[in-house]
């Protein structure tokens, strides 16, 4: 079941040849997050391998939104007009989600953080660093970039004071290209430019967590200035700091490798050719989602799974063109079954939700089978275990 090979001769020669170039100048990654780390490897045992440490960081991003879809699943919590059967009115706000939980969900956060950092270093310590590490880590970070807004949209839910899930929805985009365009700066450079927002983003998302289970949600139920409100703030932040920042830094390194003839040197219609990939699936889901009669209004979350997991396979495809420096692939195949579903669904609206849902946990059964037969190629073409170090004969 999961012995398909996925990659072909050409991609296991490029890993063979691959080289591991990245540029961190983010200061709270350089000053503060790297010297932390580097104490806090030294309390893992050697024998732990790295890529236990990459997979337990993300079952802990996974464990927050399971126990928010618990709690929360239709993101109403957090709305004062629903929140009417609880005993324990807090500030006029009754308050669903136990205040305990954000703690919870706060801990857990930075300890995926912190294990993120640190599987690297491990590899290090253990010389098992290899292309493997880097594809199973950079893999499951495609996957996680969902899951934290998915969990952030809880302590503003979807009504009073808060933005529609349709906003959400190109929110959530928005956080997804970033990620994306760092992969792409990567398959043109060779080089990848850490980005500054994602060290900024885990410590103020850990922030958040702990200050809603202080002071609960109902704190961000006001006004910034005029009808303007909190969410509206965080949505224009993430706008501000993302397309809008992100995409002329990697626009422009791009330039610069090929001025200075130290990138892949494609040629323009060569170096876009990974964005077509993506931009199909978006083009798909949004026209589904604007002449829906239901979505996304009728299940946000599951939503959020299926561009979640369309998006990281998608940027699995890339990450693994790019590290064995093979061509990108246009189109996802993932974009057929898509178009049908929701070529069907408009067709019988009555429908929609068997294609929705059949097609959401087709999309991430289909992923978890690309992502574990990848894994299994390369561990067998290596020779090595994914989930511990194999004894060394020297």
């Amino acid at each position: 079941m999961f012995d398909y090979k996925y990659l072909g001769r050409e991609h296991l020669e490029g890993f063979d040849n691959y080289k591991y170039m990245a540029r961190d100048t983010s200061p709270l990654s350089v000053y503060v997050m790297h010297p932390f780390w580097n104490k806090v490897v030294e309390l893992v045992p050697r024998w732990i391998a790295p890529n236990v440490l990459t997979f337990a960081g993300f079952l802990l991003t996974v464990a927050d939104f399971l126990l928010l879809s618990f709690y929360d699943y239709d993101y109403y919590a957090a709305t004062t007009k629903y929140n009417t059967t609880s005993t324990e009115p807090l500030n006029g706000h009754t308050e669903v989600i136990p205040q305990s939980l954000w703690y919870l969900l706060a801990v857990f956060l930075f300890l995926a953080y912190t294990l993120d950092g640190i599987d690297g270093k491990q590899a290090r310590r253990t010389q098992t660093s290899g292309p493997l590490g880097e594809l199973f880590d950079h893999g499951l970070d495609s996957y996680s970039v969902f899951f934290i807004p998915a969990c952030l949209y809880s302590i503003f839910g979807r009504l009073d004071y808060s933005i529609s899930p349709i906003r959400m929805y190109y929110v959530m985009w928005n956080l997804l290209l970033n990620f994306y365009l760092s992969h792409w700066e990567k398959y043109n450079t060779g080089v990848l430019f850490l980005p500054w927002g994602y060290d900024f983003s885990m410590w103020t998302s850990t922030f958040v967590f702990l200050w809603t289970g202080s002071h609960g949600t109902s704190y961000y139920k006001k006004n910034l200035f005029g009808s303007y409100t909190l969410a509206d703030g965080f949505e224009w932040l993430i706008y501000a700091t993302g397309v809008f920042t992100n995409l002329p830094v990697a626009v422009y390194n791009i330039y610069q490798s090929y001025k200075l003839k130290t990138g892949k040197m494609r040629s323009p219609i060569e170096a876009v050719r990974p964005l077509w990939s993506l931009l199909s699936i978006f083009i798909v889901c949004t026209i589904w989602v604007h002449w829906s009669y239901n979505l996304p209004n009728s299940d946000p979350r599951a939503l959020f799974l299926l561009i979640g997991t369309l998006f990281s396979n998608v940027a699995c495809r890339l990450i693994v063109s790019q590290m064995s420096n093979q061509r990108c692939e246009a189109v996802n195949w993932l974009l057929w079954p898509l178009s049908l579903c929701a070529m069907s669904s408009l067709a019988t609206p009555q429908y929609e939700p068997l294609f929705f849902y059949t097609m959401t946990m087709f999309s991430v059964l289909a992923h978890v089978h690309y992502g574990t037969c990848v894994v299994r190629q390369m561990c067998e073409h290596f020779r090595i275990g994914c989930f511990h170090i194999k004894q060394r004969s020297d």
